[in-house]
């Protein structure tokens, strides 16, 4: 009971998942790595740019001016991701999506 409580992760706002995923690439959607720069270069989803989230205030703005452009935004594990979805859903992107378990999904 404890670990379904505290270990289970439900599915928040604009949370997709892997079949979501392949749709919205499908649609042109931009995928945004959020990991760090050594993470990414050991592997990332093609195509992908990557902004590190402790990089995203001072860059995701210059980098993707067009706030309603279809983003996705993962990282290893989902968490990373969901911060920077929400900095990003405060600065007026509106077309956002956050990968539910980040690359350990696919």
């Amino acid at each position: 009971m404890f670990c379904k409580r505290r270990c289970y992760r439900t599915f928040q706002e604009n949370d997709i998942g892997i079949e979501e995923l392949k749709e919205k690439v499908k649609q042109g959607a931009i995928l945004l790595d959020v990991r760090s720069r050594q993470e990414y270069q050991e592997g990332h989803i093609s195509g992908a740019i990557n902004i590190p989230e402790y990089e995203i205030d001072r860059r995701v703005e210059q980098e993707i001016q067009n706030k309603n452009l279809l983003i996705i935004i993962y990282c290893q594990y989902g968490s990373r991701s969901r911060n920077v979805y929400d900095k990003m859903k405060r600065k007026g992107y509106t077309n956002i999506y956050n990968l539910k378990g980040g690359l350990e999904m696919l």
